[in-house]
């Protein structure tokens, strides 16, 4: 897939530190485990924060949106958020005053909850232009999200649509751990605040 060694995880000392905006990790359902590329960027990129939720398995939107807007307010500046699955709908889900606060997204393998009874009360997922800039990544055969729902919520969100090939779920399973890929990206939304094109 897209792995390499660990010690190719890095990016410039200022992309994500000191005045430029803080990363902000987001994971999906079930949290993001050992090896996962979120948990690798949490661990090693510096001045990263995760968000922390207090149920991971029976996910609620009122407290996954509290809990993702109270860790961006007490950032003291601007936030690039790095989400993965249920995290991109999260996101989507934020209010404004909070989503003012962002000055990009990495929405990655975003999860259909109209699909999956435990994810519901996420749904109907937002279909409005989000008020940053933004790239959506998508697998060909993503077994919990199809390529056409993900393109439609690229060109409603106005994200960069970002399709890979054979990439399942962008996570350990599909063998993703480091994802060179990913952090390029990341990369590009820390340093590149102009607003997003439609797709």
């Amino acid at each position: 897939m897209f792995d390499s060694h660990p010690a190719s995880l890095t990016l410039p000392a200022a992309s994500l530190a000191g005045s430029s905006p803080r990363l902000v990790i987001v994971p999906g359902w079930k949290g993001s485990g050992p090896g996962h590329w979120q948990s690798l960027w949490a661990e090693r990129l510096p001045g990263a924060v995760r968000v922390a939720q207090a149920d991971w398995l029976f996910p609620s939107r009122a407290a996954w949106v509290g809990a993702l807007s109270d860790l961006i307010l007490a950032q003291p500046g601007p936030v690039v958020l790095a989400a993965h699955s249920l995290g991109c709908i999260t996101v989507t889900h934020l209010p404004p005053d909070v989503a003012v606060r962002v000055q990009g997204a990495l929405l990655v393998a975003p999860a259909d909850p109209e699909r999956r009874g435990a994810l519901t009360d996420f749904a109907p997922v937002p279909f409005q232009k989000l008020p940053y800039r933004s790239i959506l990544v998508a697998s060909s055969h993503d077994p919990y999200c199809p390529v056409r729902l993900a393109g439609a919520y690229a060109r409603a969100w106005g994200s960069e649509f970002v399709r890979v090939s054979n990439a399942g779920h962008i996570n350990v399973e599909s063998g993703h751990g480091d994802w060179p890929l990913g952090l390029a990206l990341l990369q590009s939304l820390s340093f590149v605040s102009a607003p997003a094109c439609a797709v």
